[in-house]
């Protein structure tokens, strides 16, 4: 725990001017960002007595190691610059909705020839016509349905339209009257796009318009004594007005507006919002988050704001947004989200009519979600809390186990030796922190002498990391672990400077971080394995423990607890210890510390897995004449892996049954013109890579891609 004093910025430092700030931690990550009218007012509220902080505050100033800011000239640029900070660095001490889901819109792709009705989610494209948020998918479509009967536009993908459009027979839609089947030429490109232009804006909300204009032509459709028309007409009116009865009016017509409600405690918040587009409610969607500061209504308002319209311009920022309370100031929120839309939004609280009744109704959504929130949590919360302790007590740690990270190896008797890393922090995973390892250093089935490679190759990347700090910092400015400073300089101008251009911060040169330039990253992102665990959890019983340790020892790290999960017994096993930790088995910390375990052996044996099935895919052996599968396994069990295969001469190869000299001599000239894999390498510095990041770039450092969800615990064969 950090002395706010120790890092309290001298007297006369800080600006009396609008700015941005950062908090950070002795491992240098951000941990909070803040934005100010007066830099030196409000950061002076930060370094009071701790007794008279907010208990947040103060665990946030505690934690934090030091402290940096960057001017700026308006309030508006200061919001634009936390905006874009807390989305770069995801500081765990501000205010972050936690979204439950991607909230699905009803697209229309006006950007293709012929544009398709369709659900999307995700980010936004040009081009594209969109409507909702919607809660749940399956709305979408049925409102989708409906109205097909009366603009039946493609909602067909682009492969069954080209499939339609090569065998001249539209799909079962074209057949039923649900599509106008432009893919076989039954209306024109201008005719089809009429008919995508006509649905939006029916879903736009000018829906009068329609109802009216199929009326007339019921009307007409009757007085010819055309009367199956007629019916047909009138069906097609009840199928609108029943698609608009989904969305009920509630506001006058013509009125776009967001509503926006907060329900909130000492420790929460849930936020609800309902987009309402031509006087009917379009869609609904809602937060929650944890209070880790102290915050009031009006500082949730704006981070709401800033979540929900931070990557929204034109009219997708609509011209009212009501809220419960107005943020403090008011005029530079106002006048950022009028930069939004492009011209005047207004900012307020409603006080009476059919917009108070409205904001009453969201109200209530906001509190039922609090509710279902906190029942849902309440025992995730306490159990989480109370497996770290356990696991703090049993191993006899100072402190709960924050961040842990567990190892494991995998490997198919001897060959494809991979080895997996997944870090937990706060008893849950983080998956862009997952490493996996190529073993290299040897072939067999040999766990300890992996797990030792393993452990040395990762803390040896740690200190490697710590050690560089000195090369970016001087002596009184350096950060007492450090991280590797990736490609910046220290000119004189901070990373962040540039992130506003040198226009919106002339005159400031320096970024003014409190712990002075040591902060010269361009991304601000740490290296590869810049943070260390409070604790190492390995695969295995007392020889993996060892031999973890024995890494750790060589490498002069005393810091770090070790211990080791047995799959047997599920004992817990603890360097230098003949007897193991038995805990109970309905003990929480039993289970975290399993979960830890059976998550970092499907992140092994997956990553083993495949590199089997790249193996065998791209054999040698497939460019050898008339050799099949069955013969190419025969050589491959006989010799147990294509490296061995390699090695041996002809007449060792003939003994395998089924392979003749001929094909014995093909099989060797085969292999001795196949090169050999080349070592990953890093593009930026030319060294060979020796362990390989998921889902990035061996050289960036980036976040990692996606993981595999397939829960797969059971060992296959001989599979470790």
């Amino acid at each position: 725990m950090a002395d706010p004093s120790s890092y309290r910025p001298k007297p006369g430092q800080i600006p009396d001017s609008p700015g941005v700030y950062k908090f950070r931690d002795e491992h240098r990550r951000v941990i909070y960002v803040g934005k100010a009218k007066s830099l030196r007012q409000r950061l002076a509220s930060y370094f009071q007595d701790l007794a008279g902080l907010h208990p947040r505050t103060r665990t946030m100033v505690t934690t934090a190691a030091s402290v940096e800011w960057t001017v700026v000239s308006t309030e508006v640029e200061a919001l634009q610059l936390e905006y874009s900070w807390i989305k770069e660095y995801d500081p765990r001490f501000n205010v972050k909705y936690r979204d439950d889901k991607s909230y699905p819109y009803l697209a229309v792709t006006m950007n293709e020839e012929f544009p398709r009705v369709q659900v999307m989610r995700g980010h936004k494209r040009k081009g594209v016509r969109y409507f909702g948020p919607y809660g749940h998918a399956w709305a979408i479509r049925d409102t989708v349905d409906l109205l097909l009967r009366v603009f039946p536009v493609r909602t067909c993908s682009a492969g069954v339209f080209k499939n339609a459009a090569r065998t001249d027979r539209p799909c079962l839609l074209g057949y039923i009257g649900k599509c106008s089947a432009p893919c076989v030429g039954r209306v024109s490109d201008e005719e089809h796009r009429e008919l995508a232009e006509e649905f939006c804006d029916f879903m736009a909300g000018r829906t009068g318009t329609y109802i009216r204009r199929l009326e007339q032509q019921m009307t007409d459709a009757a007085e010819e004594m055309e009367y199956e028309r007629a019916a047909r007409l009138r069906d097609d009116i009840e199928a609108l007005k029943k698609a608009m009865e989904k969305n009920a009016v509630v506001l006058a017509d013509a009125t776009d507006a967001d509503l926006m409600a907060v329900a909130e405690d000492e420790l929460e918040a849930a936020v609800q919002i309902f987009h309402v587009r031509g006087g009917r409610v379009r869609g609904q969607r809602g937060w929650v988050t944890d209070k880790v500061e102290a915050v009031t209504t009006g500082d949730l308002v704006e981070h709401a704001l800033q979540q929900l319209y931070g990557e929204e311009t034109g009219d997708s920022v609509p011209k009212e947004v009501l809220v419960p309370a107005l943020p403090d100031p008011v005029e530079p929120v106002q006048e950022w989200l009028t930069e939004r839309r492009g011209s005047n939004v207004s900012l307020r609280i409603p006080q009476r009519g059919d917009k108070k009744a409205l904001m009453e109704t969201v109200q209530r959504n906001a509190l039922q979600a609090l509710g279902l929130h906190k029942t849902k949590r309440a025992s995730d919360l306490t159990t989480r809390s109370r497996a770290l302790e356990e696991i703090a007590g049993a191993l006899d740690l100072d402190s709960a186990p924050l961040r842990i990270e567990c190892y494991d190896i995998s490997h198919l008797q001897g060959d494809d030796v991979v080895a997996s890393m997944v870090v937990f922090e706060d008893g849950l995973q983080r998956k862009s922190e997952y490493r996996r390892f190529q073993i290299k250093g040897f072939e067999g089935q040999d766990d300890v002498r992996s797990m030792h490679e393993v452990i040395t190759r990762r803390f040896r990347r740690y200190l490697a990391e710590k050690e560089r700090t000195g090369e970016w910092t001087d002596g009184e400015n350096a950060s007492s672990d450090g991280i590797s400073r990736d490609g910046a300089s220290v000119d004189g101008t901070s990373a962040e400077s540039a992130l506003l251009g040198n226009a919106a911060l002339e005159g400031d040169t320096t970024g003014n971080a409190f712990a002075g330039n040591a902060f010269t990253e361009e991304d601000g992102r740490p290296k590869r394995f810049a943070y260390p665990p409070q604790l190492v959890v390995v695969d295995g019983g007392q020889p993996q423990v060892a031999a973890a340790k024995r890494a750790l020892d060589e490498l002069g790290i005393d810091d770090i607890a070790v211990c080791g999960l047995a799959k047997r017994l599920e004992e817990v096993w603890l360097p230098h210890e003949d007897d193991p930790v038995v805990l109970p088995r309905t003990s929480e910390g039993l289970y975290l510390l399993q979960r830890v375990r059976d998550e970092a052996h499907r992140f092994a044996i997956t990553y083993q897995r495949t590199k089997r099935a790249k193996r065998f895919k791209a054999s040698p052996l497939d460019e050898v004449p008339g050799l099949g599968e069955t013969r190419k396994q025969a050589l491959i069990k006989h010799f147990g892996s294509v490296k061995k295969l390699r090695s041996a001469t002809i007449d060792q190869i003939c003994e395998v049954p089924g392979i003749g000299r001929k094909t014995a001599e093909a099989v060797a000239v085969a292999l001795a013109q196949a090169a050999p894999a080349a070592p990953a390498v890093n593009t930026a510095t030319g060294e060979i890579m020796e362990d390989e990041e998921v889902g990035a770039p061996v050289d960036t450092g980036s976040p990692e891609a996606p993981v595999s969800t397939g829960a797969s615990h059971e060992r296959r064969g001989q599979e470790t």
